[in-house]
């Protein structure tokens, strides 16, 4: 198996508070720091926290190789916008990654493609690599799904500065579901997903994950077909996110793993989260 390097990214959505947060990160720098392959950079980890939390959380896991990143940000760098975050304020409390085009803010906040694709801009304006998020609405066969999540992509990038970027394949009709969509399926959008973004100028260094539904287990189903997966729910138990850089590990062709410290603790359960909004999450 080749070398390659596999990226893990963590959305703590809106799960968490203060203490469970910091808790939760506490439990990851100590992961992370005897996790061979994450202190080796061969499997790249990030996580994603609520933006009060940002500059917290970069505290905790200072001394580790794990990045931090924002959930949203607005396609402006200054001005008079309420509740509004800029990319330009991101990267100066360290930020690497934005998260852009969610299923949820497209849904919940009615963003469409223009917002997706003026937010996409802002992060690679500021030196941010964006978490594009991707994915069709209902199940379709794997050829229409891979021309509409493509299509969404060049919607998003059409305008944009150059950077890499990390492509998120998020199914809609997988988000919160007891499984993700089929490896079968995956690798088929996946494949042509990775294929467009590659003959992109000035994208080098991207990469294809997956998300909707990803824990244990999918990795090593799925093999060379992703580079990496977007997780949710699945990691918040640091046990199971152990697992997952484990198998990443495997794939990147490095040692899946040293002493990982107390990973049995549990940010406050089990990944079935009690008080989850009414809408499906990933």
């Amino acid at each position: 198996m080749r070398d390659r390097t596999l990226t893990v990214g963590v959305s703590l959505k809106m799960y968490f508070g203060e203490r469970e947060t910091l808790r939760w990160c506490a439990d990851v720098a100590r992961l992370a720091r005897g996790h061979d392959a994450v202190a080796a950079g061969r499997v790249e980890l990030f996580v994603l926290p609520s933006a009060p939390l940002i500059a917290p959380v970069r505290g905790v896991l200072a001394g580790t190789r794990v990045h931090v990143g924002a959930q949203d940000l607005h396609h402006t760098d200054r001005g008079a916008v309420t509740g509004g975050t800029s990319g330009a304020l991101l990267a100066e409390l360290g930020c690497r990654f934005a998260e852009v085009g969610h299923f949820e803010r497209r849904t919940l906040f009615g963003e469409d493609d223009a917002v997706v694709a003026a937010k996409t801009t802002a992060a690679l304006r500021n030196g941010l690599t964006p978490v594009l998020c991707v994915g069709e609405p209902d199940r379709v066969d794997a050829p229409a799904a891979a021309a509409d999540c493509v299509a969404q992509a060049r919607a998003a990038l059409a305008a944009a500065p150059p950077g890499p970027v990390v492509l998120a394949y998020e199914p809609w009709w997988a988000i919160g579901r007891p499984e993700p969509a089929p490896p079968q399926h995956i690798g088929a959008v996946t494949g042509p997903l990775r294929d467009w973004i590659a003959d992109q100028p000035g994208r080098a260094g991207s990469r294809v994950i997956y998300g909707g539904s990803a824990g244990p287990g999918l990795l090593g189903r799925l093999g060379d077909q992703v580079d990496g997966l977007f997780l949710g729910r699945f990691a918040h138990d640091p046990a199971a996110l152990a697992a997952i850089l484990d198998e990443a590990a495997t794939l990147a062709g490095a040692a899946p793993t040293g002493d990982t410290g107390d990973s049995a603790h549990t940010a406050g359960g089990a990944p079935a989260r009690t008080g989850e909004p009414p809408w499906p999450s990933a």
